[in-house]
């Protein structure tokens, strides 16, 4: 089973570069953005905390964000593997993924980490806030905050997979497609 966790701050390119990895390799996507949009749309008790911290630009905490993953992960007992999106994003929550897959007997593959310049990030959000609907792309402030939080908190998490000798850099400035092909090259290695 091949298990990504695919990792990069706020406008990396996480959820675009997630949609070729399925094509290519037959995995699940699970982006926890799109796993909290579902819950709060679908009004859930989970949904409405979580929507109370994305409002402020905070993460959602370790125990709602891990209960929502496991439930996806659980919705697809005939998965070939996973691509993670936006989790783990912290220390715990690479634990509790680890200990959480390591208990279904299919540890973590990889974790490619795709490196963008801070600049260019707050143009990507800016553009996709135009088309996207969601008002944490729009605002400077809270973008800010997001790629603030990320290199306060979720950045480290990379040294976990350093240490377990999973951790790869992709470099993330270009097209799309010059992307994908370092991406698919580091799933090969």
């Amino acid at each position: 089973m091949l298990n990504i966790v695919l990792f990069g701050p706020p406008g990396a390119g996480k959820g675009t570069q997630s949609t070729f990895l399925v094509e290519s390799y037959g995995l699940v996507h699970l982006s926890t953005g799109d796993i909290f949009r579902s819950n709060i749309k679908s009004g859930t008790e989970l949904g409405r905390l979580a929507q109370s911290f994305m409002d402020e630009g905070k993460l959602v905490p370790d125990d709602i964000t891990i209960r929502m993953l496991e439930s996806e992960v659980n919705a697809h007992p005939d998965a070939k593997g996973f691509i993670f999106d936006g989790f783990p994003r912290t220390t715990a929550q690479a634990e509790a993924l680890d200990g959480f897959l390591m208990e279904r007997n299919t540890p973590v593959t990889s974790m490619l980490a795709l490196d963008v310049d801070e600049a260019e990030l707050k143009i990507r959000l800016l553009k996709r806030a135009e088309t996207s609907g969601r008002p944490d792309d729009a605002n400077p402030e809270v973008i800010q905050k997001r790629i603030d939080i990320y290199n306060a908190d979720t950045a480290p998490v990379a040294s976990h997979y350093a240490v377990q000798g999973k951790f790869i850099a992709v470099d993330g400035m270009g097209n799309v497609e010059e992307i994908t092909e370092r991406l698919q090259a580091a799933i090969s290695i």
